[in-house]
């Protein structure tokens, strides 16, 4: 699989360069609305292009996912790359400096290699299954916390899911009662890196799509966090609700939501 974590590498810095150009320029960036508070700007199609022609340029018969495209299917349907091109689309818009290029790949129905990019920093966060996490050249390993006390927890709020605010407010709160401090960044892929990197304890957020979180669950799982929805199931691909973080928070977490979960988050 080592090949093909070159492959994702290369395709995550291209669109990268491709991203930060627009970034120097962002009042030539054309923005369209996909739907209520989604948008969708000319960069993140010109760098899903980029990845697509890198990854089709070693793999063409591969099929690629990508959230602006949908599928592009491939002959070979066992290797599947998850792509979020501009993960944090609303921040770079508005010309803060957190978004990053996610890619995955899934090899018969697990994910096998992850890439999280942060171009303005430069930061790349990857794993390969069973080969551990790295930022950069660098090892990861989630935080070593017994509970939430002294915690620093990253969530987000469930801006296109609105009709589950009264819950989310309530886990919310019950969250930050207990835990040190709570983060709001804007790029679900970068929370979960964060939480590989031991840069947040914990992390949860509702209605994300399997690109925004693929790769980083990996990347995470990979660093010794563990991954659940809000049940503490692992259905949080299909669900988009999602815990990670190290295992005790993450169960901590779990624990504090399910009281709290409306008819709509208990699946």
């Amino acid at each position: 699989m080592h090949p093909m974590l070159t492959i994702a590498t290369r395709a995550a810095r291209a669109a990268g360069q491709t991203i930060m150009r627009a970034y120097t320029e962002l009042d030539r960036v054309e923005v369209s609305s996909k739907g209520i508070n989604d948008f969708v700007t000319s960069v993140d199609k010109e760098a899903e292009a980029t990845i697509t022609y890198q990854i089709r340029k070693s793999y063409p018969d591969h099929t690629i996912i990508g959230e602006e495209n949908g599928e592009n299917r491939g002959t070979d349907k066992d290797y599947i790359w998850i792509v979020d091109p501009l993960d944090g689309t609303n921040n770079f818009v508005r010309g803060i400096p957190h978004f990053a290029v996610s890619i995955a790949l899934q090899y018969k129905g697990k994910i096998e290699v992850a890439v999280v990019y942060d171009p303005v920093r430069e930061e790349l966060f990857s794993a390969v299954r069973g080969k551990g996490a790295k930022v950069n050249d660098f090892r990861m390993r989630v935080t070593n916390v017994n509970d939430l006390s002294n915690t620093m927890i990253g969530t987000g709020f469930p801006f296109k899911a609105r009709q589950h605010t009264e819950s989310y407010m309530a886990i919310l709160g019950e969250v930050f009662s207990l835990c040190a401090d709570v983060r709001r960044g804007g790029s679900a892929a970068l929370d979960l890196a964060y939480v590989a990197a031991g840069r947040l304890d914990g992390f949860f957020e509702i209605g994300l799509k399997p690109w925004d979180i693929a790769a980083g669950d990996l990347i995470c799982r990979e660093a010794g966090g563990t991954v659940t929805d809000f049940t503490g199931a692992h259905n949080y691909m299909t669900s988009g609700n999602i815990v990670a973080g190290s295992p005790k928070v993450t169960t901590q977490i779990v624990k504090i939501m399910r009281p709290l979960l409306n008819e709509g988050l208990k699946r």
